[in-house]
């Protein structure tokens, strides 16, 4: 073990959830997150990744169902979003495996993806949470934008992002769970630092 290891002071969680629909912002502040506290980040993207390459569609329809049907992503907003859902019930008990894993192996890392349910992993304790969601369609398209030029304008996708997060940050609020308008974006890993912390905060002071 080198000196920079031993010096190394771990969070006061082994957790850190960030989630929240596409284009909100997840990847920019979770990177941001794991060089201020120098741990890796897990992207939920990858579990998937991970699922499609070991099972067939039969055996896990809902992973599978955006390849085995292509043509799915254009239909009705609400429609995808039904679809989008289905997928992060589906991968729930994945998720939840990983945190515990990271819980009890005490081994911090920040888990960031949209398929990530508030209700799948309880905050509180080893277990930190916070979502990012932003109401503006005109905003989550320009971020679409941003990030992918040479794919134009994506109004559509950007409808489906918002009600898809709309629906997330019902769910976080219902499970007690933070929810963060992305902008300002200049602050918003300061917010989300300051969000975690305020939460072991809050958690503490609660009478016993």
């Amino acid at each position: 073990m080198n000196g920079k290891d031993e010096a190394r002071t771990l969070p006061d969680w082994r957790v850190l959830i960030v989630g929240g629909a596409s284009g909100m912002g997840k990847t920019s502040v979770g990177r941001a997150l794991a060089r201020r506290y120098d741990i890796p980040v897990v992207e939920v993207d990858d579990i998937v990744e991970a699922l499609l390459a070991i099972t067939l569609p039969e055996q896990l329809p809902e992973i599978h169902f955006w390849r085995t049907h292509p043509d799915a992503a254009r239909q009705t907003p609400e429609s995808v979003v039904e679809r989008q859902i289905a997928v992060a019930e589906t991968l729930a008990p994945a998720i939840t495996a990983v945190v515990a894993n990271h819980v009890d192996t005490d081994t911090p890392v920040i888990l960031e993806g949209d398929y990530v349910l508030p209700g799948a992993t309880p905050p509180g304790g080893p277990v930190r949470a916070v979502f990012l969601h932003e109401e503006d369609e005109a905003q989550v398209a320009a971020n679409y934008l941003c990030r992918e030029p040479e794919a134009g304008p994506q109004r559509h996708r950007a409808r489906v992002s918002v009600l898809y997060g709309r629906w997330l940050a019902a769910q976080a609020r219902t499970a007690d769970v933070p929810v963060l308008a992305p902008h300002p974006w200049e602050s918003l890993t300061d917010r989300v630092i300051a969000t975690i912390e305020g939460t072991e905060r809050r958690r503490l002071s609660l009478p016993r």
